[in-house]
């Protein structure tokens, strides 16, 4: 099996390089509206952004704002499938302007945008983040009324393009089936509430880049690939920053494109990819040692095992499980300047 990833620089408000109904999933966590460390990009957007900051006008900014992510929503609702699968890592934002603190939640600004678009909202996952702060409040301390409550979590939202995707002929349903995830996975997955999920921040190369970026992890990229789409599918992220979702596909065997309007986060994207095979391996491997975990301490606790898997011969809870497939990655190779193939070989663990 091989797999193609374009990373593309370009403007995730116009997206004519990918056709209608192509994409199958999209992932992605786009710009945060009134974080300041993104200030600078919708202004460039819309100049109109920078001059009602100026003037501490918030609400406005606010919806400025989110005007530009709604063209994005746009387009993305027309290259998507029938069926397919919207996923929106958002956080809301905490803010002072002109002396006055208040919050601008962007998860429900997001959600009335992709519901204008023609969207089903679906249930949402919220991600439970770590922290290390020792003092979890702001403002006045001990003193009520002024302290507030900290922002300790973001939202993934979840949304779908009209009814359910069918799975229609003899090679969709082996397929599907060879893209199932273990039961154990889909008890952990599909939680309302993820926790242990530990965002990373990368530097930026050249100057023209904001100096750091708070990147998702690989892991809620990888669940969500897992949960919603099947091997093969094309996915989608139009903000894709250092690549984490592309790399995230490869590691799944599903297909990419990336929009990226940066031109330094896409080589810094490319030159993860180039150097992930290792780790993606090593990523894979311990999939399987998890699940191999999961199977020695049900047998510890007098749990006898019916269904086997016939690709990797391990036990297995449930029928479903008996034909998933995992592949690991025999090479990753740049094609051209924005596209990468990754061949991938079986390998039974």
């Amino acid at each position: 099996m091989k797999t193609r990833h374009d990373f593309l620089t370009g403007d995730s408000r116009n997206l004519n390089e990918i056709p209608t109904e192509s994409v199958s999933l999209l992932v992605t966590s786009p710009p945060y509206p009134m974080i300041e460390m993104w200030d600078e990009v919708f202004s460039h957007l819309n100049p109109k952004t920078d001059k009602v900051l100026s003037f501490n006008q918030g609400t406005q900014a606010f919806e400025l704002m989110h005007q530009e992510l709604d063209k994005t929503w746009a387009e993305s609702f027309r290259v998507l499938q029938k069926g397919g699968i919207v996923c929106i890592n958002i956080g809301d934002a905490t803010r002072s302007l002109g002396g006055q603190f208040q919050l601008f939640p962007n998860h429900s600004r997001i959600i009335k945008g992709c519901l204008a678009q023609g969207f089903s909202c679906l249930p949402s996952i919220i991600w439970r983040k770590e922290t290390n702060a020792p003092n979890k409040f702001m403002g006045s301390g001990m003193l009520p009324p002024g302290a507030y409550v900290t922002l300790e979590h973001e939202y993934i939202l979840i949304f779908r393009k009209g009814n359910k995707r069918e799975f229609n002929s003899l090679r969709e349903k082996e397929n599907r089936r060879e893209s199932a995830f273990f039961w154990e996975e889909r008890n952990n997955w599909f939680s309302d509430v993820w926790f242990n999920l530990k965002g990373s921040r990368q530097k930026m190369l050249g100057i023209n880049s904001r100096n750091r970026s708070g990147a998702f992890p690989f892991e809620l990229a990888y669940r969500l690939l897992n949960m919603f789409s099947v091997k093969g599918d094309l996915v989608f992220d139009p903000f894709a920053g250092t690549g984490t979702v592309m790399l995230a596909a490869m590691c799944s065997e599903r297909n990419s494109k990336s929009v990226e309007i940066d031109r330094n986060l896409q080589e810094l994207a490319k030159k993860r990819a180039l150097n992930f095979l290792p780790d993606a391996n090593k990523y894979l491997q311990q999939r399987i040692k998890n699940h191999l975990d999961f199977v020695r301490e049900k047998e510890k606790q007098g749990k006898s095992f019916k269904y086997y898997n016939k690709y990797h011969g391990f036990p297995v809870m449930t029928k479903q499980e008996i034909e998933l497939k995992i592949n690991t990655l025999s090479g990753i190779k740049l094609e051209n300047e924005n596209s990468f193939t990754v061949n991938y070989r079986p390998r039974i663990f």
